[in-house]
Formats: C-alpha cells, sequence, structure tokens
C-alpha cells in the first residue's frame, strides 16, 4: 500500500493549501491551549471550510472533556478525534458519544509501552505511535522527539496505525522502509519554528513520501 500523510498542527489558509495540494490525506487540527499551534473555534470553522471531501479532519485534543468536544467536533467539521493522555475507557466513551473515528496516541521510549496498544482495541480505530516526551514537558507531542523505530520490529500490531515523532523531509523515507507504516503524522518537523508551519517544508516531506 502506498504510504499517506497527514500534516498536523495547520493554522493558516497558506500551509493548509500546500497540505492538500500536496497529497496529505489528513489534515490536523489542535485544540490544546498550551500549544503553540492552538486553535480557536473560529479559525478551525474557517480552515475546515476549505477541505475537500477527500481529505479527512482530525481535531488533536489532550484528555478533553466534553464541553470543549462538543465545542470543536462541528466547527471544525472533524472526521476523526486523535486523543493524547486519554484512557481507554474515556476514548471509547468519546467514541461512542461523538460517533467519529478515534485514533489513540501511544507514547513509546521502550519496547513495553507498545503494551498500551492492546488496551485500546474496541475503543478507537487507530493507534498513533509517538516519541514520550521528556519528563516535566509541557505538551505530549509536536516536540520534535523520535524513538527507536527498531522497537517496532516484530510486533503485532492490534489496531491499523500511524508513525509519529520527529519525523521530517530528511528523515521520512527512511522511517517508512524501517517500520512499514503506510500513513506518517508530521508537525515540528516541517515548521521554520514551534507552530509555525513552512510551506517548502510540507511540500518536500509530501514529496519525500511519493518517493519513498
Amino acid at each position: 500500500m502506498p504510504t499517506t500523510a497527514k500534516i498536523c498542527g495547520l493554522s493558516t489558509p497558506t500551509t493548509l493549501d500546500a497540505a492538500i495540494s500536496g497529497g496529505a490525506s489528513h489534515v490536523g487540527f489542535v485544540f490544546f491551549a498550551p500549544s503553540p499551534r492552538n486553535l480557536s473555534r473560529d479559525l478551525a470553522a474557517q480552515l475546515a471550510a476549505r477541505v475537500p471531501a477527500h481529505v479527512r479532519r482530525v481535531g488533536v485534543l489532550v484528555d478533553p472533556d466534553d464541553a470543549l468536544i462538543e465545542s470543536v467536533v462541528d466547527a471544525g467539521q472533524l472526521d476523526a478525534l486523535q486523543l493524547h493522555n486519554t484512557s481507554p475507557a474515556r476514548a471509547a466513551a468519546i467514541r461512542a458519544k461523538t460517533g467519529r473515528e478515534i485514533w489513540a496516541a501511544v507514547a513509546i521510549r521502550t519496547r513495553m509501552d507498545l503494551a498500551a496498544a492492546a488496551s485500546f482495541m474496541g475503543a478507537a480505530d487507530r493507534i498513533l505511535y509517538d516519541a514520550k516526551t521528556p519528563p516535566g514537558a509541557a505538551l505530549p507531542g509536536g516536540m520534535g522527539v523520535r524513538f527507536d523505530w527498531s522497537l517496532l520490529d516484530g510486533f503485532r500490531h492490534p489496531l491499523p496505525w500511524a508513525l509519529s515523532g520527529g519525523l521530517d523531509p530528511a528523515n521520512v523515507r527512511d522511517a517508512i522502509t524501517r517500520t512499514g507504516a503506510t500513513l506518517v503524522d508530521v508537525s515540528s518537523g516541517v515548521e521554520s519554528a514551534p507552530g509555525i508551519k513552512d510551506v517548502a517544508k510540507i511540500r518536500a516531506f509530501l514529496e519525500a513520501i511519493r518517493t519513498a
């Protein structure tokens, strides 16, 4: 299967359009106040209106309460919710309440961390393997941290999955070859500064995937 990509943390029409025209299968909108990529409800609605039907909109949330979910799901016209720091039980409840596809982020530093993926069977539709951020970090992801891809060697994935964590235009081909990922997710790796997406880097990342 060809590999597709989610460009995450988009916040301007120009960078959103670059992701779409470059062939991204998913675009990510962040709803987490501490993040430099955080979107207001109104901006999310404006951006969502630019996304064509063949591209899926993913809302990125960190252990969200019901009020936040209700506020952003319709505004962002979200097809899927990517949940960080969220228990399987809570993920299942959100899935039942919203009817949206659920991506459960599993933070990886050691092989033992992969065991958490199985706990989301029946609660999520996809696992997002991301790097575990340093202790005390303000964000659960989007910090350019990469985990050892060899940890996935021989692992029996309990659900469809995507690869995230420290990907960029220079290493994404190697990541795909090493892991067999059919969906990759990038945020800081296509930025010129935290929260500032770079059109040239977005295009380079998507071109690297096409030629992987």
